[in-house]
């Protein structure tokens, strides 16, 4: 049995191995892309932020807020959290930093790592990537859907099919209210069926109820009243039109009554975007958002609507990993650089910058001295040619160009042989 290292990762965190970057580096490329297009920009928020910017804009009867947050105080006092959201982060910096002297819509994006205390499994970690983009300063449904278009396409850019957008309008202070005490009613009437956790939701916020996964209150949840029965003539309006515009763009969505999201934010529109296959719901949430036009006055802002979307990036990862889908392999290595002796490893070293300089793309082994195993890292890394450079030529100013797959060698000036690689390669 091998020794167990004496230094491991903590619990929940992992290493994001080589294989992986490069469904990161894939995600970044696409979301970058889309988003781009759109007309957003990107921001990046510190991983500490004040403890109460999650406490008051996230809500204290949230699980992130009530059991899933890092924090801490440090030596000066402060009372800090790691980020377990990107959304108040941002909101936080809108206001903080003047954004809303500026012309609106602001168009905003991000991608990076967040932290939950949260039990560890399948694509759910401590310290978990996402992606998101928020617009400030839209009251328009039309931003709705088009937050919804964005996170879908997203996804379709990655090659995930059958998709599905489960979408509800959870209404806002005029018309929640009520729905509360009506949903909280009902409730009450069947506490004794509900979950520990749940009964202590019934006190705080019933509504964070429709959100659990146990099934005793899952099947209690499926015959409560529900919110789009009780919206106010506004809120209505609102939804409606978010809908009409989906149709307009046929996107696939299901309406879900009792989608509300496990955020205290949210006003009107919300929605989640799954894999529509019985693989596809284990995996869970693929991304998902909505509307919260009374964050930005609640941490200290002006007034402002607000609607975003944000992504999981390891369940997307694991989504494409479970479709198989392939990533495109890195550039390979047109040429192969091989040297022998301590001259020929210095003129190589100098060769190799001019080589990335002109954007042909190099492999070499500038450890080894023997030509034998450089040769046969070559032909492993498929490289077209082989640049021999060894203590002879690199005395007389020459480099050998092997031909990998004839066999075939000419020897050249070593200051030609980067124009000459050039012409063979356009041939």
């Amino acid at each position: 049995m091998s020794k167990k290292p004496k230094f491991q990762r903590p619990t929940g965190m992992r290493d994001i191995l080589p294989e992986d970057q490069k469904y990161f580096q894939r995600i970044y490329n696409v979301v970058e892309d889309v988003v781009s297009f759109y007309g957003f920009q990107k921001i990046e928020t510190p991983i500490l932020e004040q403890t109460e910017l999650f406490s008051k804009g996230v809500g204290m009867a949230t699980d992130i807020v009530g059991k899933e947050m890092y924090s801490f105080r440090t030596k000066g006092g402060d009372y800090l959290t790691l980020r377990p959201e990107g959304t108040a982060p941002i909101v936080r910096a809108y206001i903080e930093q003047g954004m809303a002297n500026l012309p609106h819509p602001i168009k905003l994006w991000h991608f990076g790592p967040f932290f939950r205390y949260e039990k560890p499994q399948l694509c759910r970690y401590r310290e978990f990537w996402q992606f998101g983009f928020e617009v400030f300063g839209e009251e328009n449904p039309v931003i709705d859907a088009q937050v919804i278009q964005i996170s879908y396409n997203i996804l379709k850019e990655l090659n995930l099919k059958n998709l599905l957008i489960e979408i509800n309008s959870i209404g806002d202070s005029q018309c929640r209210p009520y729905y509360k005490k009506l949903l909280a009613s009902y409730l009450r009437n069947r506490e004794q069926f509900l979950c520990a956790n749940c009964k202590k939701r019934l006190r705080e916020n019933p509504l964070r109820i429709l959100d659990c996964k146990e099934e005793k209150c899952k099947r209690i949840v499926s015959q409560a009243p529900q919110i789009i029965d009780h919206l106010c003539e506004e809120c209505h309006k609102h939804f409606k039109e978010v809908l009409e515009f989906l149709d307009e763009i046929e996107l696939p969505y299901r309406l879900n009554p009792y989608l509300v999201r496990g955020l205290d934010y949210y006003t009107k529109t919300v929605f989640e975007i799954v894999e529509d296959s019985p693989e596809g719901r284990a995996l869970g949430t693929l991304a998902a958002g909505g509307r919260y036009n009374t964050l930005v006055k609640l941490l200290g802002g002006k007034d402002t609507p607000a609607v975003g979307g944000s992504g999981g990036v390891e369940r997307i990862i694991q989504a494409m990993k479970n479709k198989k889908i392939q990533i495109k392999k890195d550039k390979q290595p047109m040429i192969f650089l091989a040297q022998l002796g301590p001259l020929a490893k210095r003129k190589s070293l100098k060769l190799l910058e001019d080589f990335r300089k002109a954007r042909i793309q190099a492999a070499e082994s500038f450890g080894r001295d023997s030509l034998k195993t450089q040769l046969s890292r070559a032909d492993r890394v498929r490289a077209k040619y082989a640049l021999i450079l060894g203590q002879k030529e690199a005395l007389d100013g020459t480099i050998i160009i092997r031909n990998m797959k004839t066999g075939r060698q000419e020897t050249i000036k070593l200051d030609k042989v980067v124009n000459e690689i050039k012409r063979k390669l356009k041939k």
